[in-house]
């Protein structure tokens, strides 16, 4: 179990995602929360390559925390993206942006990657989780009361699947809470991974 390989370990969560925290609580594991900069800036080549994007910032995340704490500690970082026609989609900076997203992903089934960076004692390991996600069709007027409700404006690919956004999902292939920004079980091979050996 996690929290047996976790309970005497100083852990900190380099995020404000509240999804990630209440997974993380959910699991019975004990940590502080730091918020991490990272440049999250997405460049041309990175649309060719999601994995690694998402395996950059989830690193420099992790890195700007671990700066600051002792090495002894467990720091857990993690970047999320909705990947589709070979673009990445981050967090929308307005809601133009949200309702352009929706209007994408409608009907059409995109991929969301989430990577996982963990530091300790001076090592680092990372780990990265693809799953698909079907959407239906979402008429114009669908878009714009999602968007009224907020919840787009702080979700990669402008939805939440645990929210509003649950109702425009006709099926997924691969890992839920992958697609809420934390693959548990990817998260628990790593941890494994790390204390086994």
């Amino acid at each position: 179990m996690l929290h047996n390989y976790l309970k005497n370990i100083s852990i900190v969560l380099a995020s404000q995602s509240p999804r990630r925290i209440e997974l993380l609580k959910m699991l019975d594991i004990k940590f502080l929360q730091k918020k991490s900069v990272a440049d999250e800036t997405i460049h041309a080549e990175d649309h060719q390559n999601p994995r690694q994007y998402v395996c950059r910032i989830a690193s420099e995340k992790c890195k700007n925390i671990a700066d600051e704490m002792d090495r002894d500690c467990l720091i857990i970082a993690a970047d999320t993206i909705v990947y589709h026609e070979q673009q990445i989609l981050g967090k929308p900076i307005n809601e133009t942006a949200a309702l352009d997203y929706l209007s994408l992903l409608s009907g059409k089934t995109h991929a969301v990657y989430t990577a996982i960076c963990i530091r300790y004692k001076a090592m680092q390991y990372s780990v990265v989780e693809r799953t698909s996600v079907t959407f239906k069709k979402l008429t114009e007027q669908e878009i714009r009361d999602y968007i009224a409700t907020g919840e787009p404006m702080d979700k990669a690919g402008a939805y939440g699947i645990q929210g509003y956004g649950s109702q425009f999902v006709k099926k997924i292939n691969g890992c839920y809470f992958n697609v809420m920004g934390f693959p548990i079980h990817k998260f628990y091979q790593l941890i494994e991974k790390i204390f086994k050996g």
